[in-house]
């Protein structure tokens, strides 16, 4: 088996489950060492009161090929940060990928709810998780990054740049999180690049995350159920697929051409040429742009 990055140190911060989860898991199976962080664990769930924990992750990352580290870590806490990667630095005395997809605000937005009328409280909870989190966690570990020529820093958000600079994201919150962590890759592209390092934005498509199966009663092996009720919901994507466009970008000698760009799971796997698990490549944000917001039937010939 292929193990391309074999003796990288990765840190997938926002771990748990999702995106990070499947980010974490990939760059095991490419052979890395990976630190998986969040709140949730065996011993303490966090608000959002889930079953998934960051040492399932851990472990799923060892099953992969790689070794999973998993380490509780509050990213709105600069002192859990600093220690987190004082860790790292002492362990493993280097740091080659950073992923930032720390997120936690699915229970504080509501949809299509305009700013006066939304919660305050909630709202700028969800900035402070979706951004805040993202600049403390760049701030302690670019350091340790610089190290070695060649690092990555990904930041994982919802939408392309193009996408989201033409639609309203649910809610003036949520558009601003999502539009904020776009910048973010954009800004350290510029702040990397002459250092020798790589940043930039990835979006995953229409993901089949835990909290988005479960919303729709299905399970991963039944998703398809979901299709009646959802017809578009056939572009989905797991999180495995924007797992591998991590790890492809990881692997990639030349990954310092993407820099300061904004990505998708699906345009990288055309570039890469990776799959879904099921072998397919689905290309949600084309999809969505062509089909569903067209107003189309849902009908995923040529997307996936």
């Amino acid at each position: 088996m292929s193990a391309p990055l074999q003796d990288k140190v990765a840190l997938v911060a926002g771990a748990t489950r999702g995106a990070g989860r499947g980010i974490a898991v990939e760059l095991g199976a490419a052979g890395a060492t990976v630190y998986v962080t969040g709140r949730s664990t065996r011993a303490r769930r966090s608000e959002y009161d889930r079953p998934e924990t960051i040492e399932d992750t851990a472990d799923l990352v060892t099953a992969a090929g790689g070794r999973g580290v998993a380490v509780p870590t509050d990213h709105l806490d600069p002192a859990q940060v600093r220690a987190l990667v004082d860790r790292i630095a002492d362990e493993q005395g280097r740091l080659d990928v950073l992923v930032n997809d720390i997120w936690g605000g699915e229970k504080l937005f509501e949809w299509d709810t305009p700013l006066w009328e939304h919660d305050l409280d909630k709202g700028l909870r969800l900035l402070r998780l979706a951004v805040e989190t993202h600049a403390v966690t760049s701030h302690h570990a670019l350091p340790l990054l610089l190290r070695n020529p060649g690092g990555l820093v990904v930041e994982v958000t919802d939408g392309t740049a193009d996408y989201n600079a033409d639609n309203y994201r649910v809610n003036f919150f949520y558009d601003l999180a999502k539009t904020s962590v776009l910048r973010m890759a954009f800004a350290l592209g510029h702040e990397l690049g002459p250092r020798g390092a790589t940043a930039v934005a990835l979006t995953p498509g229409w993901l089949r995350s835990e909290l988005m199966l479960d919303g729709y009663g299905v399970r991963e092996e039944n998703w398809r159920d979901a299709l009646e009720s959802v017809p578009h919901f056939a572009i989905s994507e797991t999180p495995h697929y924007v797992g591998r466009a991590v790890a492809a970008l990881a692997a990639d000698t030349d990954v310092a051409r993407w820099n300061g760009r904004s990505l998708s799971s699906g345009g990288l796997a055309q570039e890469y040429g990776f799959t879904d698990v099921d072998g397919s490549r689905p290309d949600a944000w084309r999809y969505l742009v062509e089909v569903q917001d067209m107003g189309k039937p849902a009908d995923t010939t040529g997307y996936r």
